[in-house]
This record gives structure tokens, sequence and C-alpha cells, in this order.
């Protein structure tokens, strides 16, 4: 059974360990609320999304032993929220744009008129951690 996990970028930009399709990782693993990335990936993608790594705290439990099988960057556009009294930049629902990635090191080409945000990658569980 496969999962897929949602991997900020600020996560693996301040403390995260590369990884690529094929290796194992030891992870957090936190359950998703859809809610919470359906402006960055839309809601269909949202809602497939089980966990989000975690390395800051906040998780109870053994990390997770899981086999890398696919990773892809995700970016969208941000803005301010019309009529927003917040100055904020938010993602731009609908400006999704996923690109497959060979490694994750937290950081991703630039694309025209979009950010990078984070990882979308699909695992499966492994007996032993790495």
């Amino acid at each position: 059974m496969t999962l897929t996990v949602w991997v900020d970028d600020w996560q693996m930009q301040c403390c995260g360990e590369d990884f690529a399709p094929g290796d194992v990782v030891s992870w957090q693993l936190l359950e998703a609320d859809p809610e919470d990335y359906a402006d960055v990936v839309g809601e269909d993608l949202a809602a497939g999304i089980d966990f989000h790594e975690e390395h800051h705290g906040g998780g109870e439990g053994a990390p997770t032993a899981l086999e890398v099988l696919t990773v892809n960057e995700v970016h969208c556009r941000l803005a301010v929220t019309a009529g927003s009294a917040e100055r904020m930049h938010r993602p731009v629902p609908g400006s999704t744009v996923l690109v497959a990635a060979e490694k994750a090191d937290g950081w991703a080409k630039e694309r025209p008129g979009v950010r990078f945000s984070g990882y979308l990658v699909t695992a499966r569980r492994v007996a032993d951690p790495p």
C-alpha cells in the first residue's frame, strides 16, 4: 500500500536530509488535514495526502521507515487575498504546477510565475528502519 506524504519546503531547507526515489527514510508522520493543502495543490490532490512529515516536534510515536517511490515538487502562485486586512501572500487556488524530481533537497529550480512550496512524496512502509 502506498502513502502520499507532504514535505514542506521550509522543513527541508532548515534541517531536512536529502532524499530521492529508491531511498529508505525514517520520518515522523502526522495525519494530514486536506484543508491545509487544498489551496496549494487543489482539492483533489489534497484529499489524497495521507500524512505530512514533521521533524520540528509535535509528533508522538516512533518514526516510520518508508521507501520513497516518487517525488514531485509543488509550485504555486502566491498573492494577497483581495479584501483581506492581512498583507500576507497566500497560495492562489488553481495555480499548482507539479514537477517530477530526481532528488529532494529543499530547493527547486525557479519556475516563472510560481513559488516552490514543498514536495508530494509517494512512499510505502518498510519493515526495518534505515
